[in-house]
């Protein structure tokens, strides 16, 4: 199935500096909608300025965003980075903050949801963290694992994420 509509939502890592270059090739893939969700810890790391100035993403902040309103349109969701402690909330259901609220109802709704973790070698092995990556896939996310370049694991390559979410952009499926 395509979508027209892609949240890009992420959590206060260091490796969400690199959100903007991943909204840009969410734009890139054709959906109408690519909107980007921070977690508030987010903010620590990189502003909604950063996010907002990129062209055709817009950012919502507040569950009275027209973007979403009355509901978040139905949509690919790509939780990038995703940190220890997001993916843990996700993997118990809790929805606290409007970023894992959309990213709890997706898994609801059965629509994609991808997520990748953003987590240090420690925090990778955490037991809580290993139930939480096993957990996940049970209920339809597909998880695209960290890679480890040999300083460590750091946010799979903006490459791998765009990979995962094409096979539901409109521009993989011409003519429809």
């Amino acid at each position: 199935m395509i979508y027209d509509t892609v949240y890009l939502i992420l959590s206060g890592t260091t490796t969400a500096a690199r959100c903007p270059e991943i909204l840009a090739g969410l734009v890139g893939l054709g959906f109408e909608r690519v909107i980007a969700i921070p977690t508030p810890n987010a903010s620590r790391t990189i502003s909604s300025r950063e996010l907002a100035d990129v062209p055709g993403a817009q950012v919502v902040e507040s569950y009275f965003d027209l973007a979403i309103r009355p509901r978040p349109p139905l949509g690919v969701v790509l939780f990038a980075p995703c940190s220890f402690n997001s993916l843990n909330k996700l993997a118990a259901g809790i929805a606290d903050t409007l970023a894992l609220s959309v990213a709890a109802e997706a898994i609801g709704r059965h629509t994609p949801v991808i997520v990748a973790p953003s987590l240090n070698q420690p925090l990778l092995d955490h037991p809580i963290a290993q139930a939480s990556l096993r957990t996940l896939p049970t209920w339809g996310v597909t998880v695209v694992p960290p890679q480890d370049d040999g300083q460590g694991p750091r946010l799979a390559a903006t490459e791998r994420l765009l990979a995962a979410v094409a096979p539901f952009s409109p521009r993989s499926h011409p003519g429809c």
